[in-house]
């Protein structure tokens, strides 16, 4: 993947169309999540038959990121990701109309797909973003889904309240969707030229006047150019043993991260009524604690990231999510709970996007792949973190219980040597 940098109005508007895509893919995300239980009573279903149904959505989203890295490799990111944002809004309407339970297994696989398939391409055409802007963008791209995910739910929320039924509602998310996709495609970065395995020498282009802190020349925001230089020199475009051992440690480190992401969503709640004995008005806290904070790390990663460096950002967020889970496991009080999954939010925050920066960064030419491996074995902790919390819970007890993604985030820290 050669990256040339466009001029500033180019790469201005191509970090508009991110910023919009992940957006997008985060209102689809919590416009669902909000019309969840009224599909549940639409279908009549039990608790044990809906979560049969959302499991398509997982394995619709881990086969679409195990496809979708060649053909990002192969044709771009932007030709992608592009029909993945039109139907997206598609695929949300499906749901709605489904008459039983194989139905909306079906069609939450084929959201789940497209949602997938979209997750890596956003990212991969994220990092070519970031590249070309020789500056971090990775935490703030990510923000804007957390923030289309809270618009999302907070919508479809407000829409169920006045009585309009998920088909209604998902037809009109879909709507906006499609115009923010319009959106992107015009503003989208243009595919990199020459494609892979036509290596010559791109078009001189000038850089954007960047000054400051945010244009030095760091190992972790240089635009990969060294494949390219490999390629010229008659070398193999095969990735080295090295290379791919290197993303296996990335996605070793994003399933810890996202075990946690996981405990956190199912079960910090849980932990505050039954271990902690709070009201379940304020065992609610405990995840809203930690989604805000999480939302408000991730806008001010990249400065973070570009003040301190990838891996100290990465080892900082990993200590503090360690030291803030095991504070209010340990304190045993509800209030200092809540404080402390605000901080294992604030830790986990930037850790994920760091990951897949360095992940697109580790091979240019296979970024599309790289991303791909990273987020399908990331979104497998997510899947696994509340079933592996709730066996061990049986066994030892919750608050010991989640200990364990506290451990994983002292991990990460250490792990973060590898980026």
């Amino acid at each position: 993947m050669h990256v040339t940098t466009p001029d500033r109005t180019v790469l201005t508007r191509a970090r508009i169309a991110v910023y919009l895509l992940f957006t997008l893919a985060g209102i689809a995300i919590g416009t669902w999540t909000a019309r969840i239980p009224s599909i549940k009573e639409g279908l009549d279903l039990s608790d044990g038959r809906l979560s049969l149904g959302l499991l398509g959505i997982a394995a619709g989203a881990i086969t679409g990121m195990q496809v979708v890295g060649r053909l990002i490799d192969r044709h771009g990111s932007t030709t992608v990701m592009i029909p993945m944002a039109f139907a997206q809004g598609i695929v949300l309407i499906l749901p709605a109309h489904a008459p039983g339970l194989t139905a909306l297994t079906a069609t939450l696989f084929a959201f789940g797909l497209v949602h997938g398939t979209l997750d890596v391409a956003m990212n991969a055409n994220a990092v070519e973003v970031e590249q070309a802007a020789n500056r971090p963008l990775m935490s703030s791209f990510h923000a804007a889904f957390s923030i289309g995910g809270f618009l999302g739910a907070t919508t479809g929320g407000l829409l169920a309240q006045t009585g309009l039924t998920p088909a209604a509602t998902f037809t009109t998310t879909a709507a906006v969707l499609t115009l923010m996709a319009l959106w992107a495609a015009r503003w989208a970065l243009p595919r990199p030229t020459p494609p892979p395995g036509h290596p010559t020498e791109p078009a001189p282009t000038e850089l954007p006047e960047t000054t400051g802190p945010t244009a030095r020349t760091t190992p972790e925001t240089t635009p990969a150019t060294t494949t390219g230089t490999a390629q010229e020199n008659g070398e193999s475009n095969t990735p080295a043993k090295g290379t791919a051992h290197g993303v296996l440690v990335l996605g070793l480190l994003a399933i810890c991260c996202m075990i946690g992401e996981g405990a956190a969503a199912d079960w910090s709640s849980v932990y505050l009524r039954d271990s902690l004995g709070s009201s379940a008005g304020f065992a609610a806290a405990a995840y809203a604690a930690f989604s805000v904070m999480m939302t408000a790390g991730r806008l001010a990663g990249d400065r973070l990231a570009t003040r301190f460096g990838a891996v100290t950002l990465v080892r900082g967020c990993g200590t503090l999510a360690a030291a803030g889970l095991g504070a209010g496991l340990l304190a045993g009080n509800q209030i200092i709970a809540v404080l402390g999954f605000a901080c294992f939010g604030a830790g986990l925050s930037c850790i994920i996007p760091q990951l897949f920066s360095a992940a697109g960064r580790r091979d240019p030419a296979r970024a599309g792949q790289a991303l791909a491996r990273v987020a399908s074995l990331g979104y497998a902790g997510f899947l696994a973190g509340p079933i592996l919390i709730g066996g061990l819970a049986e066994i030892i007890g919750l608050p010991l219980a989640l200990a364990v993604p506290a451990l994983l985030a002292v991990f990460v820290a250490f792990g973060a040597v590898f980026l």
